[in-house]
């Protein structure tokens, strides 16, 4: 049985506790590993052990200092390798998230300095996400808020989805709608809160749970 590397735990802690001030939970961390409450419950004191979390039985994980420069540093790995596989290797957009989980556990410092280098030093991936940078900062972006939360008549434009399922990243991409594209909410299902929107000249219906996994950034508000 393959062993979860313990950076991948750093990464996704890191992941579900940045807008948040809570800790993040065994079990959710543990449903997105595909492994068992007990097993993440240990590794949560190995790494409490080794000073890279706090960790409260029933209260969740949180980084420690030493934790989240760790967990940036693969969150900086796998993103730039998102950058560069999209653009220079043209691989489809649903799957650079998957090839970059492989790549980022065996990547030197050096070789991804290069490649943020040869990329030009971008601050988002193709998802959307803040890219750390070298020195352990983040970039700042605009507000965001979730897509679920449009109004009518209001113009958008699409910011950063969730990479971790790529049949959302599938279906975005069936229908061209991209990041940075805009988009115009012309009507919201009040059955099921679907969003009716238009753009490139195509109108076309965003489910309530598709929206939930895209932020968006106002453009423009309705006359």
């Amino acid at each position: 049985m393959t062993t979860i590397s313990k950076e991948n735990y750093l990464k996704l802690i890191y992941i579900h506790t940045i807008d948040k001030n809570t800790g993040a939970a065994t079990s959710r961390i543990a449903k997105r590993l595909s492994i068992t409450n007990s097993a993440i419950s240990g590794m949560a004191k190995k790494l409490a052990k080794e000073g890279l979390i706090t960790y409260t039985k029933y209260k969740g994980m949180q980084l420690t200092k030493e934790g989240k420069k760790a967990a940036l540093k693969v969150v900086r790995k796998h993103r730039l390798w998102e950058s560069f596989l999209l653009e220079v290797l043209k691989i489809p957009w649903s799957e650079v998230h998957k090839e970059a989980e492989l790549l980022e556990h065996n990547t030197s410092d050096s070789l991804i300095d290069k490649i943020d280098e040869y990329l030009g030093y971008p601050e988002i991936d193709p998802h959307g996400h803040p890219i750390p940078k070298k020195d352990g900062t983040l970039p700042k972006l605009p507000k965001l808020i979730c897509m679920n939360q449009c109004e009518v008549g209001n113009i958008y434009e699409l910011s950063q989805v969730d990479d971790t399922d790529e049949r959302l990243i599938k279906y975005l991409s069936k229908i061209g709608l991209f990041i940075n594209v805009p988009f115009e909410v012309s009507d919201i299902v009040s059955y099921d809160k679907s969003l009716i929107v238009k753009f490139s000249n195509k109108t076309v219906t965003i489910s309530d749970k598709v929206a939930r996994n895209i932020m968006v950034k106002p453009v423009k508000k309705a006359r």
